[in-house]
């Protein structure tokens, strides 16, 4: 059995439309909230969320 998991927003810790497998991988994926109405981008590998933080311009 595949187990899922919802993609948590990391600005206000709902969850997102996105649902993720353990082998699910990736990379600068542009996550939106609807919640929240937000944008991030995050790296998603083994169920780790990490956020990247891009420098302002």
């Amino acid at each position: 059995m595949n187990m899922m998991e919802w993609v948590i927003c990391p600005i206000c810790n709902n969850k997102t439309r996105i649902k993720i497998r353990k082998d699910t991988q990736l990379k600068n994926f542009p996550l939106y909230c609807p919640k929240c109405k937000k944008e991030s981008l995050i790296c998603v590998n083994n169920f780790k969320i990490e956020i990247i933080k891009e420098p302002d311009a």
